[in-house]
């Protein structure tokens, strides 16, 4: 039997755990399942995108705590009528919604998605009142899975899950892809007018948890080449502010979609990350073969291994970023080129996002197995 699944999400605008919810909708259809995705916010990259790709997808329309009875009401209802046998939910605010709607609605499994090892808004620092409600609400699912090692044992430490819950599943990447494109890489560069310049790429949403001020004062220090960053955020002001006043050469690229063509006009891909899951953009660039440096946030580590598959630094170092921008940079192309390699024969071994469709088919069947 295959379970119809309702995918519930915070939101589908564009950004790493988003991405991850889209791909796995279409994974789920590709293997013959039903499947579903609401989100409690409206509109966004991805509501688009999967309406396009005929997967059902609808909105809440939940803005603002004054929404939640009536989200909660509206969400109880859908279900009823639809009646999954999985709801798999992934961010905060979807989280708690998925258990608390199991009080409303007949539901055999609910499953909450840990996206990041600090579970905390974009503007507060604190998770002690989101582990709280975590915690008050375990008994609601079934299952707590993590996107990463490090992101089951941080909310471990804090008391927000149990280990007899606690699963990990990682992100995924589309491999086919994000792979070396020698063709895309000349009409990439010579598109953005990029010479014979080392070119840096930075991906990403700029917020605190990005760490961007980093970024730049790492990428100053280097003193040469070319950062690309591609994104936007509330910290964009300030980051463009402070690389003009260090006279780094940067160009902002915006939000883009074209980060598979942008992976290959790299020469490498720098992530200055204080707070982190799994990066997504992460897995893009090991996926291209791109040698990479990047601070140890989050499941960093289970990506890259320091010094063969790419180099690691500290979080919120800029000194020492930016020494290890310098040590790829001065490798032979031949030498990051096998980096590069190194770091997509591990991203397609074990992060192929059809593996990870297939990790996450097996936990709804074992999750299901005492309703069968």
């Amino acid at each position: 039997m295959k379970p119809r699944v309702s995918l519930l999400v915070t939101g589908l605008k564009r950004g790493g755990a988003e991405g991850q919810v889209a791909q796995l909708a279409r994974g789920l259809q590709g293997s013959g399942l039903p499947v579903e995705v609401i989100s409690l916010t409206s509109g966004g990259k991805f509501f688009d995108e999967l309406a396009a790709s005929g997967i059902q997808v609808s909105s809440l329309d939940m803005e603002g705590g004054a929404s939640l009875p009536g989200g909660l009401a509206h969400l109880a209802m859908r279900l009823r009528s639809k009646r999954p046998q999985v709801v798999h939910a992934h961010l905060f605010h979807a989280n708690i919604l998925a258990r608390l709607v199991r009080l409303a609605a007949p539901i055999p499994v609910v499953i909450s998605t840990l996206h990041s090892v600090a579970e905390s808004s974009r503007k507060h620092r604190s998770t002690l009142g989101r582990d709280i409600a975590y915690r008050l609400t375990d008994s609601l699912c079934d299952a707590t899975v993590a996107v990463s090692r490090e992101v089951a044992e941080q909310h471990l430490t804090r008391g927000a899950v149990r280990a007899s819950k606690l699963y990990v599943v990682p992100n995924g990447v589309d491999v086919r892809r994000f792979r070396p494109d020698a063709e895309m890489r000349i009409k990439i560069r010579r598109h953005l007018g990029l010479e014979e310049e080392f070119v840096w790429l930075w991906v990403g949403r700029m917020i605190w948890k990005k760490d961007p001020e980093t970024l730049i004062d790492a990428f100053a220090r280097v003193g040469r080449g070319v950062l690309l960053v591609a994104g936007s955020g509330p910290d964009e002001n300030s980051m463009r502010a402070l690389a003009q006043a260090r006279g780094a050469r940067v160009m902002f690229l915006g939000e883009r979609d074209d980060v598979a063509g942008l992976m290959q006009a790299a020469d490498g891909f720098v992530l200055s990350s204080v707070v982190e899951g799994l990066p997504v953009a992460l897995l893009e660039a090991a996926a291209s073969g791109l040698p990479v440096v990047a601070t140890r946030a989050g499941g960093v580590a289970g990506i890259i291994e320091d010094g063969l598959s790419g180099f690691l630094a500290p979080p919120g170092d800029a000194a020492a970023l930016a020494n290890q921008m310098l040590r790829v940079m001065e490798l032979s192309h031949e030498q990051r080129r096998r980096i590069g390699l190194a770091a997509r024969r591990k991203v397609c071994a074990e992060f192929d996002a059809e593996l990870v469709c297939r990790r996450w088919l097996h936990l709804y069947q074992e999750l299901l197995r005492p309703w069968t």
